[in-house]
């Protein structure tokens, strides 16, 4: 039985692709910064664990208690919305901090373990924001672009030990906290700067406005995750979501 080890499992896609994989008879190590076990399922291929993966220790402490894992998702992340102007050198460093060195450090620390048996599978989930450019997201968008560019070459340093690396993107997904944290998160640090309050009330009239049709589910994310993990003739990039199908036949 196969393992795969999931980070940011304590709601939205990770949360979801935990359960995508426990229904299909995986074993799931599920990680979060504070496990909450009940939010899953319980099962005997279960174990949920702590992960902060900007913590050096953390993350040792987790691949000694994992043990072996056949794929890697790197799904833990952070949000943001705001103009430049309205943020911070500090903020814009602990969401690189999170969202791209985090990412690096994960999959460097189980690189040792897929080279040796010359097997594995890292999948990235990033954003479809990176496919085109969307107002106010400036920051987080070049964290993720960042990791979609390093995934693109590690595929390249990892093909001869027989690893493959897939980048999954999310389109906007009103059914996780994703808008939610980013919002409160702009709000603590003092709100979006007055001088674009009227781009800020456009940008919001567009999404109320866009049709359920057309955004992501997190079920879209755990499909795409599990066609990454499991299917090794699927492309590089998997766009996930009505909307991120229709940014990425664009791009």
């Amino acid at each position: 039985m196969k393992t795969v080890l999931i980070t940011g499992c304590s709601s939205g896609f990770g949360l979801e692709t935990a359960k995508y994989f426990l229904d299909r008879n995986w074993n799931v190590v599920a990680t979060m910064r504070t496990p909450k076990e009940e939010i899953l399922p319980r099962s005997e291929h279960l174990r949920v664990l702590p992960l902060d993966i900007t913590n050096a220790k953390s993350i040792s402490n987790l691949i000694d208690a994992a043990g072996p894992i056949d794929v890697l998702v790197n799904n833990a992340g952070i949000g943001w919305l705001n103009a430049l102007e309205g943020t911070s050198m500090e903020l814009a460093r602990d969401i690189f901090e999170t969202n791209t060195i985090g990412t690096m450090a994960m999959t460097q620390a189980v690189l040792p373990q897929f080279r040796q048996r010359e097997q594995g599978v890292i999948v990235n989930i990033t954003s479809s924001v990176t496919l085109k450019p969307l107002h106010l997201l400036s920051v987080y968008t070049a964290s993720k672009a960042a990791v979609n560019a390093f995934a693109e070459v590690l595929a390249l340093e990892l093909e001869p030990f027989n690893i493959r690396v897939r980048i999954v993107l999310p389109g906007r997904a009103p059914d996780t906290r994703f808008g939610e944290t980013a919002q409160s998160r702009t709000k603590d640090a003092g709100g979006f700067p007055d001088a674009y309050a009227e781009l800020v009330q456009g940008v919001f009239a567009s999404w109320a406005q866009q049709p359920s049709a057309g955004i992501t589910r997190s079920a879209d994310v755990a499909e795409a995750v599990w066609r990454a993990a499991t299917d090794p003739s699927c492309p590089p990039h998997l766009a996930a979501g009505a909307d991120a199908l229709a940014l990425s036949a664009k791009s």
